[in-house]
């Protein structure tokens, strides 16, 4: 899988996604995800294999299970191993989760 079929994957999800940020204000829930770092398989010397590790971002007023749960399925769907971080952002009262996933050659 790569970046644009990450995007297409999330935007099937009928919420609004963006990558790192939007560009005008959008109604929670909604999505946003970026390129974290690298853990590149190294070997000769060389990057081997290129694994990028991206953070899928889902943003809510409350805590949103279903949205959640969408976000997961269509992970597992996908068949993309997550891991999962929550915390509050007081500033903006919102709920902030975080899905850690790598994409392989992508």
């Amino acid at each position: 899988m790569n970046q644009a079929e990450l995007f297409t994957a999330l935007k099937s999800l009928g919420m609004p996604v963006a990558y790192l940020a939007f560009q005008s204000p959008v109604q929670a829930p909604f999505i946003t995800y970026h390129y974290a770092y690298s853990s590149d398989m190294m070997a000769d010397n060389q990057n081997y294999l290129d694994i990028g590790n991206f953070q899928v971002e889902l943003y809510a007023t409350k805590k949103d299970l279903a949205a959640e749960k969408l976000v997961q399925d269509k992970l597992k769907e996908l068949q993309m191993p997550y891991s999962k971080t929550e915390t509050w952002i007081e500033d903006e009262k919102l709920f902030q989760i975080i899905y850690e996933v790598q994409l392989i050659g992508g």
